[in-house]
């Protein structure tokens, strides 16, 4: 899934609550916190924008009460 320089992250929710969505770098480093709030069950879809960012690999982390979930981007410029 390599992209450059933006990227749209997508999530669903079962259920309302606490989400927390962060990029993390290859050193596991926290680089951004996109999404930080209470939500809705629903689909969601976010931009992670690596304007700023050196090419490389990079994780993303959903957490909620629940569930949580981590993937791997790789940034091209």
């Amino acid at each position: 899934n390599p992209f450059k320089p933006t990227t749209k992250i997508k999530f669903d929710l079962v259920a309302g609550g606490f989400v927390s969505l962060k990029i993390y770098d290859v050193m596991g480093r926290e680089v951004e916190n996109i999404v930080n709030e209470n939500l809705k069950a629903g689909s969601y879809e976010v931009e992670f924008n690596g304007v700023n960012k050196s090419s490389g690999i990079y994780y993303y982390r959903v957490y909620t009460e629940k569930y949580q979930e981590t993937k791997k981007m790789i940034l091209v410029k």
